[in-house]
């Protein structure tokens, strides 16, 4: 007998929830029995990742006009439901914490299972509306994923679900073939965007000030924050173009992890760091923040990198530092990191997620 799954997101575009998303229906697809199908609804349903030729996607027809919003968001909805229904899979699976409430909906009073996942920090805060939504509909799942056990945590509180696994993202391998000469960069993986303070991460590098080493973010500009134009000008203000690096949006992420020493993300808002579980899996010390969910399900302190106290600036300026003048520091940690993080292979995740989202009991 056949399953069908239908996983359903805005969009493929190149993203942290995305690509946990591609990653799932490239599992999916090598299943034996399994039919899989992509459902997109966004705005812009563009597809990034590369995916197997046996996913089926489904787009709107109709292009989403924001002048008609609320009269295409309405559509959006009915197209959501009837789609699914056409499917009429065994299991639905949603990713985003604001989408989330908007499939729940869409698909209310129709006989699927639908499962969810927030991708963000289970500390966000919500403005009145869709705290509304998500105390109401969210209950109604058939199962919730938490990202991290504090996430899993605060939603058993909050949404009174008895159904809630604690999976977190699938890393992928960094494959060690063809490496390139390792150089002394300090590399950031991350969306431009305020939270992630790569202007406070600039500051603190030129600060150090050590002779021969490189910063370089590799990242683009998200939520209409326009921050590279800020980056831009610290980095002018400090002369220092030849120091740090912008790369913008790169689809060979590879290369910057296999080239680099030092992972930094002194993000102070996260779900689960996909970038920090990759610079781990390429071998790579992490000096991060410990935020309320992610970095510490990974990063063991003073073990396999170093977590520091949210936006102890100053703390973390220190032991960036300690990283980038000790080369036994760095291989010890790397090693340990790559070897932890092996919990997180894409086998290991995809497996757990297929499991809850098809076991008969729920």
């Amino acid at each position: 007998m056949v399953k069908k799954i239908c996983l359903v997101i805005p969009s493929l575009q190149a993203g942290g929830m995305e690509r946990v998303m591609s990653e799932l229906a490239v599992y999916f697809c090598t299943l034996d029995h399994v039919e899989v199908h992509s459902v997109l609804y966004g705005k812009n349903c563009e597809v990034f990742y590369d995916l197997p030729a046996n996913l089926v996607i489904h787009r709107p027809e109709f292009v989403f006009n924001d002048r008609l919003r609320f009269l295409h968001t309405f559509r959006r909805l009915l197209y959501l439901r009837r789609e699914v229904g056409r499917i009429s899979p065994d299991s639905v699976l949603s990713f985003g914490e604001i989408w989330n409430s908007f499939v729940l909906l869409a698909l209310r009073g129709l006989p699927y299972k639908v499962f969810i996942s927030d991708r963000c920090s289970p500390a966000r805060e919500y403005n009145t509306l869709h705290t509304i939504l998500r105390k109401i509909l969210y209950p109604g799942a058939a199962g919730i994923i938490a990202q991290t056990e504090k996430a899993r945590e605060l939603y058993a509180v909050r949404f009174r679900h008895k159904n809630i696994s604690v999976i977190g993202n699938p890393i992928r391998k960094i494959h060690s073939g063809n490496i390139p000469e390792k150089e002394n960069i300090v590399l950031m993986v991350g969306r431009l965007i305020r939270s992630k303070n790569q202007d406070k991460l600039i500051e603190m590098f030129l600060s150090i000030n050590l002779p021969g080493w490189k910063l370089v973010l590799v990242g683009y500009d998200h939520l209409k924050q326009n921050l590279s134009e800020t980056l831009h000008q610290i980095i002018a203000r400090h002369n220092a173009s030849d120091r740090v690096i912008l790369t913008g949006k790169k689809e060979d992420v590879e290369t910057y992890y296999r080239r680099s020493k030092i992972f930094a993300f002194p993000s102070s808002s996260e779900g689960f760091p996909n970038a920090v579980g990759e610079a781990m899996s390429s071998g790579l010390p992490v000096v991060a923040f410990d935020c309320i969910a992610g970095p510490s399900d990974m990063i063991k302190d003073n073990w396999n990198g170093f977590l520091v106290p949210v936006n102890d600036f100053t703390l973390f300026q220190n032991r960036l530092e300690i990283m980038m003048k000790d080369q036994n520091l760095r291989e010890i940690f790397g090693q340990r990191a790559m070897n932890d993080v092996i919990a997180f292979s894409a086998d290991n995740i995809c497996r757990k997620y297929f499991s809850f989202i098809t076991d008969s009991t729920h």
